[in-house]
Formats: C-alpha cells, sequence, structure tokens
C-alpha cells in the first residue's frame, strides 16, 4: 500500500513539473506554482525540470519496490 501512494504522489509531483515546464517554455511570463523562485526565466524552468525528474525516478522507484515484493505483474 505504502508503494501505491509514493507511485501516486509521485505522478502528481511529476505531471505538475511537466505541465510548468511545457507551460513556461511556451509563457516566459508564466510562474505558477513555483512564483516564489528568485531569478525569473532559467530557475523557474530548472525547478519545473527538477520536480518532473523527481517525480519520475519516485515513480520508478515505487514501481520497482512493489514488483520485488510481488505486487506488479
Amino acid at each position: 500500500m505504502k508503494y501505491d501512494a509514493a507511485q501516486i504522489l509521485g505522478m502528481i509531483v511529476m505531471v505538475l513539473g511537466v505541465q510548468g515546464t511545457i507551460r513556461k517554455l511556451l509563457d516566459h511570463e508564466y510562474s505558477g506554482l513555483l512564483s516564489w523562485v528568485p531569478g525569473g526565466f532559467g530557475p523557474t524552468l530548472a525547478a519545473y525540470v527538477l520536480a518532473a525528474l523527481v517525480g519520475g525516478a519516485a515513480v520508478a522507484w515505487a514501481h520497482g519496490r512493489a514488483k520485488a515484493a510481488g505486487r506488479r505483474g
């Protein structure tokens, strides 16, 4: 069950990161959830990309653990 929750949270973080990255690339003025990040376009874009990568890594980790535990095919 804990791996299912980790997968869900990872997917949410990944989707928010990818969505923010795409919106930032299309509209440079968009800051969205990360409007508190100082530095403008570059650091905000990097933060969104980092969120997408961390979310993807969390999903992959949780899936691997669940598969090792026999919960995934």
